[in-house]
């Protein structure tokens, strides 16, 4: 069943009003009738299952045939701190941390990344990073549309991560497996947790020691060295299976 996005705005009187780019893509791309059902989530906590009534130039009516609380979401509030990735390995990166459980993203310019956006290219890749989300989020039966946040540096996305529940940095020199346990040990629901992953070329030292001097702790992945597009979902695997039942 095609999945799409609304604001609650757009649901009244049992029937849910959808605009914008998915009318066309509803009406020209899927080229679906009247009749026909699709899901339709509220962006916070609501799914509708509707059948279309019309379909006009400038909108798709559908009226509600079922709702029911959404519970597909984690219990939890993960942000994923990226290190900005070469290539189009963000655009992966995005992909499966939307599917994994990820409230939102945040690519962060560190010290060793290749990558160097000025705020016209930074404008084009976030409404291209944003969309990969929304498609995401649609495949993965996801409520919300997690958010791709602006670039930030270091230092930023340290002091946002230092209102959180819990920050955890995973380090390729901190070698204790038995701390790290004992770190994840601790997560429970209504948490919300930032995960720092580092570029190609790992966090300096100085970062490292930054992150450590504000709260956020090191982990480790276990003794095998992961590239920048394995490490940030190899922890988010491991947060969702702890905390996906709590």
């Amino acid at each position: 069943m095609h999945h799409f996005f609304v604001d609650p705005s757009q649901v009244l009187d049992e029937k849910v009003t959808i605009k914008g780019n998915d009318v066309n893509h509803i009406k020209n791309v899927l080229r679906m009738k009247v009749g026909e059902e699709l899901l339709i989530s509220n962006g916070i906590d609501m799914d509708y299952y509707c059948k279309i009534e019309s379909i006009s130039d400038d909108e798709i009516v559908a009226v509600v045939l079922n709702e029911e609380f959404a519970g597909t979401e984690l219990p939890c509030e993960i942000y994923l701190f990226q290190g900005l990735p070469k290539s189009d390995k963000m655009e992966l990166i995005i992909q499966k941390a939307v599917e994994l459980g990820a409230k939102a993203i945040v690519p962060v310019a560190t010290k060793r990344c290749v990558v160097k956006l000025d705020d016209k290219k930074e404008a084009s890749k976030l409404k291209r990073w944003q969309a990969i989300s929304e498609s995401a989020a649609k495949q993965s039966r996801r409520v919300i549309i997690p958010e791709v946040m602006p670039v930030m540096s270091f230092k930023e996305a340290i002091n946002l991560a230092k209102t959180f529940d819990l920050g955890i940095i995973p380090y390729e020199n901190f070698k204790d497996m038995e701390e790290t346990r004992n770190i994840l040990s601790k997560l429970d629901k209504g948490m919300k947790i930032g995960i720092f992953i580092g570029p190609e070329g790992g966090f300096d030292d100085s970062e490292i020691s930054y992150a450590m001097e504000n709260g956020v702790k090191p982990i480790s992945l276990g003794k095998r060295i992961l590239r920048t597009e394995t490490a940030g979902l190899a922890i988010l695997s491991v947060i969702m299976f702890r905390i996906e039942e709590m």
